[in-house]
């Protein structure tokens, strides 16, 4: 897989970066990571795919605006296979009728000032089998059943996890964004009440400087 751009990954607000390449046959390759999508920008992913092979594209905006990007999945022939609009998170199966490059887009270009941190799953490819379960020629044991049964579900746990850190982070940078709001208008009030103040005490001050028409009078003799 190939990125258009150098990507800029930020540490601080990065779930994770996993990357990892499994090229032995039958075997699922899968990219996963965290990037930063500037304002006005564009990212693309080029993965090449075999005929009738199966793929899975996950995505969802971690932060930034609105929590909203436009993504499309282009096929080697040109072909928009998937496209969304201003969407949050979503994913999308397919299989491969063509071998080639298929192309992911991410685009930010609608929003002019806030920068989204995108999470990305692309899977490709088929699980590879469990050795001596999946290609079992008779029916499974007891024990092989439940083995089977604890790999599908510790892939659903790790699929959990994953979701989970996703609202932790966009959780947090929700309640980070909305206590540095909260500060600065809270010190836009205290400037605001000490003017108040400040113009109370000098019109206080001007009706006890001015002077009584007797004074002036006897002022003038």
């Amino acid at each position: 897989m190939k990125v258009s751009k150098k990507l800029n990954v930020s540490a601080g607000l990065a779930i994770f970066f996993c990357f990892y390449f499994k090229t032995t046959k039958n075997a699922i390759t899968a990219v996963e990571l965290t990037f930063e999508l500037p304002d006005n920008a564009k990212e693309c992913f080029y993965q090449e795919i075999k005929k009738n092979q199966s793929a899975n594209l996950e995505f969802q905006v971690v932060t930034g605006g609105q929590y909203d990007v436009d993504v499309t999945l282009e096929s080697p022939k040109k072909e928009i296979l998937y496209r969304q609009i201003k969407t949050q998170f979503d994913s999308h199966s397919f299989t491969a009728e063509h071998s080639g490059v298929y192309v992911a887009c991410f685009s930010n270009e609608f929003s002019t000032f806030s920068h989204k941190l995108v999470y990305v799953d692309f899977q490709v490819g088929d699980e590879r089998a469990l050795p001596g379960i999946d290609d079992h020629a008779t029916a499974l044991t007891q024990m092989e059943s439940s083995a089977k049964e604890i790999h599908e579900n510790l892939n659903s746990i790790l699929d959990y996890q994953t979701h989970h850190r996703l609202r932790e982070a966009q959780g947090r940078k929700f309640a980070e964004d909305l206590n540095e709001r909260t500060l600065w208008w809270s010190l836009a009030e205290t400037v605001v009440m000490i003017m108040i103040a400040i113009a109370q005490v000098c019109i206080l001050r001007n009706f006890f400087n001015e002077k009584k028409p007797s004074q002036m009078n006897y002022g003038r003799l």
